[in-house]
């Protein structure tokens, strides 16, 4: 009989293309999900993972295997909702994947009041590329996601996965110390064409955002800088080496050095709780997007 916590596994390693990756979302180490899939490989008596490069790839008896796992976990996690929605209590483990401002600003205080008013419900939380966020619920390897969309940018809804907003964050223009801009009561995005810019590495959500959203405004923005992280980028402001636009939520005090002017109209992303329609009955996902939401409201998300 096959072991399902190895299949739970394999099917993490297909889904995230890496044991590393796959470790991360399951909250184990590497090795340990190596060790799981070589006991599964004992079980089966089939080679699983092939060494190619420095990574590994999954073979085509394991692509079936898969296949196979990701219908098996499905058919537990009904279970589990049947189970717990007859209790009528939160309780089980929840899986949370989050941005990663979001995983700052939003998430310690979800979570501190998930651990307190729920402790039967055992919570983990990950940091999700906003991107990943929604095929990640779709495939079960997550629980509930918080994403976020622009204007020009909607975030995607696939059959079989709900959402439920959770507020609006407001981003602002960020500019040097002594910058020409700085005391202006608003400023229009066609008036930043000749700016050096500071922003997330392409193929983030926020990058994509920011080039889409200065060609609209009649030219290509000139990108000079290009850190993950908000408190890196701040600091690159505070040096004099560009401006930013930079969201609200998680941003944290500015840093002596760097001013925020309001723009004209004001960026604004709205951020989702996603979540399986099939596990909507648990009580634990009502509890965790309830949570969600008046945390939104309490970080001053409109």
């Amino acid at each position: 009989m096959l072991d399902l916590s190895r299949l739970r596994a394999l099917h993490a390693v297909f889904v995230h293309g890496s044991v590393a990756g796959a470790a991360a979302a399951l909250g184990y180490t590497p090795s340990a999900v190596s060790q799981q899939i070589t006991k599964l490989e004992r079980e089966t008596r089939t080679t699983l993972l092939e060494r190619q490069g420095r990574g590994v790839a999954l073979t085509e008896e394991a692509l079936h295997l898969a296949a196979t796992a990701q219908q098996l976990l499905a058919i537990v996690e009904r279970a589990e909702t049947t189970l717990e929605e007859r209790r009528g209590l939160p309780t089980g483990r929840l899986s949370i994947g989050a941005f990663a401002s979001a995983a700052r600003g939003l998430l310690p205080g979800v979570l501190a009041g998930l651990d307190r008013e729920h402790p039967a419900l055992d919570v983990r939380m990950t940091e999700v590329d906003p991107h990943l966020s929604v095929d990640l619920v779709a495939k079960g390897v997550i629980d509930v996601a918080v994403a976020h969309d622009w204007d020009i940018a909607p975030l995607p809804a696939p059959q079989g996965v709900a959402q439920a907003v959770i507020g609006d964050d407001r981003c602002d223009l960020l500019v040097p110390e002594g910058h020409r801009l700085v005391g202006r009561d608003a400023v229009r995005r066609e008036e930043l064409a000749e700016e050096r810019w500071i922003c997330q590495p392409p193929g983030t959500v926020c990058h994509d955002w920011l080039v889409r959203t200065l060609r609209a405004a009649g030219y290509e923005p000139d990108i000079r800088h290009q850190a993950e992280e908000n408190h890196t980028q701040l600091a690159l402001l505070a040096a004099g080496l560009g401006v930013a636009m930079i969201p609200r939520l998680g941003r944290g005090p500015l840093p002596v050095g760097v001013v925020a002017v309001p723009l004209d109209p004001v960026p604004v992303r709205r951020l989702y709780a996603l979540w399986r329609t099939g596990a909507a009955r648990r009580p634990a996902i009502t509890a965790a997007v309830s949570a969600l939401q008046a945390r939104g409201a309490a970080v001053g998300l409109g």
